[in-house]
């Protein structure tokens, strides 16, 4: 592969959010998952070497050398895996994309962020903790409100995201891919452009 070149060294790691297990399939709280699988597929990369406690593989885009990574800590300790691997791959926390669930907004929406707060998000509250910083830009994917503020969040993040939902999310794709390729290539304004609904 291209990375023995330049032993540990890669451009950016792509990091999609979620929990491991069947049982988590298809929830709203692993949209980061379904996400990066689409763009490994169409990046030619498969996610499936085990290593910083999760599933990785590798890429060439834009001439570019891309890490994409699937946390298997469960979602409230995510940073563990994306700092093991930025570590490792020598990449700065501002050279880390992560793709996540956003209840705040409707499926289809897709919103593009330079850094700031985890936004109530575990997730990105422990990547922030073990990165050290806020500074890294994020894809957040709308997987929609809980139906009522009495309604528990850990029962909406880990629902199902079915039907009308579903195909409304599945049809960002590749909107998404076109937000992270522009990240890659420097343009987040760009990107934060073109895709903030």
């Amino acid at each position: 592969m291209f990375f023995k070149k330049q032993a540990g060294g890669a451009d950016w790691l792509v990091a999609g959010l979620g929990n491991p297990g069947k049982k988590y399939e298809g929830t709203r709280h692993n949209a980061g998952f379904d996400a990066l699988d689409y763009l490994a597929k169409e990046w030619g990369a498969g996610v499936t070497k085990v290593k910083f406690e999760g599933l990785y593989g590798q890429a060439a885009v834009g001439g570019q050398k891309i890490v994409l990574l699937k946390p298997q800590t469960f979602m409230n300790l995510s940073g563990r895996s994306i700092g093991a691997a930025a570590d490792f791959f020598k990449i700065p926390a501002g050279h880390v994309v992560v793709l996540c669930d956003d209840v705040t907004q409707a499926p289809g929406k897709v919103r593009v962020r330079p850094g700031g707060s985890a936004g109530g998000h575990n997730g990105l509250k422990d990547i922030i903790a073990r990165l050290g910083t806020q500074e890294f830009p994020r894809v957040r994917l709308g997987v929609g409100e809980k139906p009522n503020p009495e309604y528990d969040l850990a029962a909406w993040v880990l629902g199902k995201l079915a039907g009308a939902d579903r195909k409304a999310f599945e049809a960002r794709y590749p909107d998404v891919q076109d937000a992270v390729e522009l990240i890659l290539a420097g343009r987040l304004g760009e990107a934060q452009n073109r895709h903030n609904g």
